[in-house]
């Protein structure tokens, strides 16, 4: 059976990004295709009758990413879990709970992780476009075709360790998939096993034989 993307909403506690399972919204027909920009900045520097110019690196931009969802209320698509109804406006409003709503105890929109397939996604909505298309004859929409954006998250913990320029080693920010293991990535990043506790400890593993796939693990520069 096909996996259908799901949206999650998420919280961000003292610097650990962790998704709350029961706020979830899973759409009824996967995308045909995403959008995936990475952009680098650089400083551009010019003198008066210059033909080229020394491109100076200014910084990473946020990942983003875009991809178009159908929602449909006539009954020949079953309804997108985590909607109590069918109707296109009960699924709308699912979706905004998740993804756009203001949420007064955090004071802004939460942060969504995307998950569909190998794609895992932390960000927040920066542009949600509805087009509705198809209406009964009362006037009320049937179906909406709905493009969204998201630009990529990082948490200020996350942030501070990867922008630590004192150390030769980059930290690593690894989202957990199937088959990981913390031994084999802490191998992959410091070429040593001898880190899985530390790891685990800086990252509030209970248990690190058992991490859910998803879970982004911060890899510190080494002391």
């Amino acid at each position: 059976m096909q996996k259908k993307l799901k949206l999650n909403s998420c919280t961000v506690n003292d610097g650990k990004i962790s998704v709350e399972a029961d706020k979830i919204f899973e759409v009824m027909l996967n995308p045909s295709d995403y959008k995936h920009d990475r952009t680098v900045d650089y400083n551009e520097d010019r003198t008066p009758g210059q033909i080229g110019s020394d491109l100076k690196f200014s910084g990473i931009k946020p990942e983003t990413i875009t991809f178009n969802i159908v929602i449909d209320g006539t009954g020949a698509v079953p309804a997108a879990s985590g909607a109590s109804s069918g109707d296109v406006k009960t699924q709308m409003e699912s979706l905004n709970t998740i993804i756009y709503k203001y949420d007064g105890s955090k004071h802004e929109p939460s942060v969504v992780r995307v998950l569909w397939g190998r794609l895992i996604f932390y960000g927040r909505l920066t542009e949600i476009d509805v087009n509705y298309t198809l209406f009964s004859i009362e006037g009320v929409p049937l179906r909406a075709k709905i493009k969204l954006s998201f630009s990529s998250f990082l948490s200020r913990k996350e942030e501070a360790l990867i922008s630590d320029k004192s150390s030769p080693d980059l930290t690593h920010v690894v989202v957990f998939k199937d088959g990981d293991t913390l031994p084999l990535l802490c191998y992959k990043v410091y070429k040593n096993t001898d880190y899985v506790i530390d790891i685990a400890r800086i990252n509030g593993i209970t248990h690190f034989r058992n991490i859910n796939p998803g879970t982004r693990i911060i890899f510190p520069p080494l002391r």
